[in-house]
């Protein structure tokens, strides 16, 4: 491939992956265009230790196979071999892929949670996860200059794989898959699973591999294919699941002698959220702290907490009841995985918005193993989600809870003037609560003196401010969160 071509608007790779609107700036052309480059950017980053195969994977969204097809040729164009996968499956079982088969890597199409009219490209190393923003900086600037040049005296082949089978093994040699199993055939727990029209769909049931006569224990929602997703977009959020809500709280109330548990997956199934028996949501700021309590305690693993600036603080308190270190990162997976791969052993690395990685794993979010890990500590402790939640709470003697808004600015102008006062004001009073503590390592963080804190994040390529709140009630955080928006008011 040679040649003068300019983009525009110019390709930019986010926390994890391109992403843009179908048939605006997600195209073939676009895609042609830069999948080779991530290839080549790929052989130079891993090409000592690994062969000359790339994976190619897809999601279940508008065209996914398509684009995955088109991407598989461009690459096997420049002479690369690549592994094209037969069906969709999540975005993690292709970063297995690439890290069993000692590939490059993996170009994965997925747009991950955001709504369907987007796709996207994730770059996967060799080592099993996302390539660091050095990498992708790469592979901008030599689509930016517009002058790639690769000659290769002869095309890659293209081979078919079954990305499933492989990756299902891996999850079952992790977990006791026995006493799940002998729960549900006891009629001691039926499982819930929305996948949102998404690539977990029939995930637990490939992993679990249930005999005909416990499968009515696995329900799965919204399993069919749908590329509008509801009219919803797949982000395991309570506004999208009503109809979780409704079979759970409805097979409660019919069969409330039973331990029922439902999970969450988003489109690329490497976020994860979870219902209890009553129907109460429970994000990764919970799940953390059940999981790390479990793993610790019933697992005996050892190894430091990852959290990001915006996980909760019974995530700590947790991690000091085992003796376990704990590292906080900026907001993004990528930088969990960064520290996962610092030859640092590390037990658990989560964020807020359902990214979970192990360090018993390859350093990527993985929904699928989340909720096996879940699934074991409910049927090892035979005790409901909200049990082993509150016992924690006692344990810690520490009651929280926690929101986060989205805030639309009138324009970068706004954001850039917020930001410019933040950084030469620092609050000293947010919503008649004294400010003990202020940090910035990712936005704009302040500890208030109840023990309470609120994070200022802006969105990089929008006017878009995040605001997260954890406080000891409801109320509190929505007043501290509607405090703060209407403070940042005064700049739109």
């Amino acid at each position: 491939m040679h040649g003068k071509f300019t983009l525009h608007p110019p390709i930019r790779f986010g926390t994890d992956g391109w992403r843009g609107i179908i048939a605006d700036d997600f195209t073939f052309e676009r895609l042609a265009a830069v999948a080779p480059i991530a290839a080549h950017i790929l052989r130079e980053t891993f090409g000592e230790s690994a062969s000359n195969t790339i994976i190619v994977g897809y999601d279940r969204r508008f065209m996914s196979d398509a684009f995955a097809k088109r991407t598989a040729e461009s690459v096997a164009a420049i002479g690369f071999d690549v592994l094209l996968a037969e069906e969709f499956a999540p975005t993690p079982a292709f970063s297995w892929a690439a890290y069993d088969r000692k590939a490059l890597g993996a170009l994965v199409i997925t747009a991950s949670h955001n709504p369907a009219n987007y796709s996207g490209l994730k770059i996967k190393g060799a080592f099993g996860g996302s390539v660091s923003q050095d990498v992708t900086a790469k592979v901008e600037e030599i689509l930016d200059r517009g002058d790639f040049v690769y000659e290769s005296p002869q095309k890659g082949k293209i081979e078919t794989f079954d990305a499933w089978a492989s990756y299902c093994q891996a999850l079952r040699n992790k977990v006791n898959i026995e006493a799940i199993k002998e729960a549900i055939a006891m009629g001691k727990l039926t499982i819930f699973a929305d996948v949102m029209h998404g690539t977990a769909a029939g995930g637990l049931a490939k992993v679990l591999e249930l005999p005909s006569t416990t499968q009515a224990s696995l329900i799965e929602i919204n399993s069919n294919t749908d590329s509008l997703f509801g009219g919803g977009a797949p982000e395991p959020l309570p506004r999208y699941i009503a109809e979780l809500f409704r079979q759970v709280k409805t097979y409660h109330h019919d069969h409330p002698e039973k331990t029922l548990v439902g999970f969450v997956f988003d489109g690329d199934a490497d976020r994860i959220a979870s219902v209890d028996s009553e129907g109460n949501f429970l994000s990764s700021q919970i799940l953390i702290p059940i999981l790390l309590e479990h793993l610790a305690k019933h697992r005996g693993f050892k190894g430091e907490l990852i959290k990001t600036i915006s996980g909760s603080d019974l995530m700590p308190k947790v991690a000091a009841l085992f003796d376990l270190t704990v590292y906080e990162t900026p907001v993004g997976y990528k930088y969990i995985a960064e520290r996962m791969l610092s030859g640092i052993p590390c037990l658990l690395g989560g964020e807020e918005s359902g990214g979970i990685g192990y360090g018993n794993h390859i350093p990527e979010r993985d929904a699928l193993l989340s909720a096996l890990y879940v699934l074991e500590a409910i049927a090892l402790s035979n005790k409901d989600l909200s049990v082993l939640y509150s016992d924690l709470q006692k344990q810690t003697n520490f009651v929280s809870h926690y929101d986060r808004i989205d805030k639309k600015l009138s324009g970068m102008a706004a954001r850039e003037k917020l930001v410019s006062t933040l950084q030469q004001f620092s609050l000293t009073e947010i919503a008649g609560r004294k400010v003990i503590d202020a940090k910035a390592p990712d936005g704009f963080k302040f500890r208030l003196a109840d023990g309470s804190w609120l994070l200022i994040r802006f969105s990089g390529t929008e006017p878009l401010l995040r605001l997260y709140c954890e406080a000891s009630t409801p109320e509190l955080v929505h007043k501290t969160l509607n405090w703060i928006s209407n403070w940042a008011e005064q700049f739109n």
